[in-house]
């Protein structure tokens, strides 16, 4: 039986809670991009081991997306979204007092596998309390928060970081989750969702725990071990690619599958998951890059760095409600086509443009431009992805598009993480092969620097900290130039797509 919808005060809290529980996740996932400096050299850890704070929680909390659905159905959305928001402040508060970088690791694991139904469930109890009518306006209001968290997540992850000790990256979340708790107890007290018993793949799950986990352990820990010549990165190999080769082939044919793959046969679905997985893989891999290649090279503080990253929210922040007004005129492919030129575009400035002794303007201007694709991004895909399927398919399809973009997000940030660094170690041996004394160049850098007072001994070794830094520069550019080329390939793939766009519902766009 359909509830009477909700109205005034209770309307107006239950669309707070929801939103802040929305703003915590999505704040989470970006907030410790900019500390990962200090949390790697605080846990005597490297840089490239302390990303594994950021993979860790994005592998489990893709991981839980395809079973929230089950869950919701077993014990009610409203029960799950409790459960799900209090455990996840108390992992907050476990992550926070972390004494190790192993132990971090575990606590962020368990963080985002609770965090898994949060944006999914407060989705689905906006839409499903809201008046029809209003329901466009709760959806601009909670994408809203999705475009604002990942703004304050650089700022306010820069700022703890060089005030405070970083365990307060965590922290923050524990009156946020007490007051979501508070409030959605207060406005849906008495509007659980029906239950049902329903069976689960546990088969499945099985399969893509080991598959996907295997597989990100062995994305994490191959360059540290060498890849192929260490027999625990062989290992994590095959057993990754047999566990999902298995899992595609028992999905298939499984009465109840936990990853619905038979979605792929539409064509909408999978040009559009294709399009949203790699085009997240590159964004979220720059993004977790930035502040790092700003910190180490340009001298930048968290706060500073998170700073240059934050202009890239601005935009979509006044362009949402505008593309959500107008975007039943609109054909999606060209809202699209513009986001991934945008994206082209900023990624061949950043490659130009990053140069020793840049200023603050020369990162942040991209960032801020990159606004324009950013909010041309997310709906439109989500749009293209969700159109043309019934809408008893379209929760199997939210859901398996989130996996495997949020899937995509850890996965580029291994990956662009190990080429920063092993691109660098290239250009590092290739210039230090010039530093010879039958170089008149090195020997006139040695003698200016010798005039200044240094000794040979640290002229060497400024020398040599100008080459790793030419080298971190060379390598992020690189990879700037790569991504800027895969968007320009994406670019030709979105226009596969069929029109119309519109079966999703306006609903499409908002998962």
């Amino acid at each position: 039986m359909a509830r009477k919808p909700l109205e005034g005060a209770p309307l107006a809290w239950m669309t707070v809670a929801l939103a802040m529980a929305t703003f915590m996740q999505v704040l989470d996932s970006t907030i410790a991009n900019v500390a990962i400096p200090t949390i790697a050299g605080n846990l005597g850890a490297s840089n490239s081991q302390g990303t594994w704070v950021i993979t860790s929680f994005g592998v489990a909390n893709a991981i839980s997306i395809p079973i929230t659905g089950w869950l919701a159905k077993r014990i009610g959305e409203v029960r799950l979204f409790l459960w799900a928001t209090g455990l996840f402040a108390v992992a907050s508060w476990l992550c926070g007092i972390s004494s190790s970088l192993e132990m971090l690791i575990f606590f962020r694991v368990i963080q985002g596998v609770v965090a898994g139904p949060l944006i999914p469930l407060s989705q689905s109890l906006l839409l499903n309390n809201y008046p029809p009518a209003k329901r466009s306006t709760a959806l601009a209001l909670w994408s809203m928060t999705v475009i604002v968290a990942p703004i304050c997540g650089p700022i306010l992850g820069g700022y703890i970081s060089d005030n405070y000790h970083w365990g307060w990256i965590f922290f923050i979340n524990i009156p946020i989750g007490i007051v979501v708790v508070l409030l959605t107890l207060k406005t849906l007290k008495g509007r659980e969702t029906e239950t049902q018993i329903r069976p689960i793949d546990t088969i499945g799950l099985v399969l893509l725990v080991v598959g996907i986990g295997c597989l990100q352990i062995m994305l994490d820990r191959g360059k540290e071990l060498d890849w192929f010549s260490s027999p625990e990165i062989i290992t994590l190999t095959i057993v990754a690619v047999v566990a999902l080769s298995f899992l595609i082939v028992w999905e298939l044919t499984d009465d109840h599958p936990i990853v619905d793959l038979s979605l792929f046969k539409s064509r909408n679905f999978t040009i559009g998951t294709l399009s949203i997985s790699l085009a997240y893989m590159l964004y979220f891999g720059s993004i977790v890059l930035l502040p790092q290649l700003l910190q180490e090279v340009f001298g930048y503080t968290a706060t500073w760095a998170g700073l240059a990253s934050a202009p890239v929210g601005i935009l979509p922040v006044v362009m949402s409600p505008i593309i959500g007004r107008f975007a039943h005129r609109l054909d999606m492919r060209w809202l699209v086509t513009f986001s991934f030129i945008m994206y082209s575009v900023c990624f061949y400035w950043r490659a130009y443009t990053f140069e020793p002794g840049m200023g603050f303007g020369a990162s942040a201007w991209p960032q801020f431009i990159q606004g324009f694709a950013v909010g041309c991004f997310f709906m439109p895909l989500i749009t293209i992805t969700l159109s043309g399927l019934p809408p008893s398919r379209m929760a199997a399809a939210s859901s398996l598009s989130n996996f495997t973009r949020t899937l995509a997000g850890s996965i580029g940030t291994s990956i662009t993480t190990t080429m920063w660094t092993d691109r660098e170690s290239l250009h590092h041996t290739h210039m230090t092969e010039s530093i010879t004394p039958f170089n008149p160049v090195a020997t006139q850098a040695y003698s200016q620097l010798q005039g200044m007072g240094m000794s040979q001994q640290q002229a060497s070794g400024w020398i040599a900290r100008q080459i790793t830094d030419q080298g971190l520069i060379i390598s992020a550019n690189e990879i700037f130039w790569a991504a800027g080329g895969v968007f320009i390939i994406l670019l030709v793939v979105v226009w596969f797509a069929r029109a119309p766009f519109t079966a999703g519902g306006e609903g499409g766009g908002a998962h």
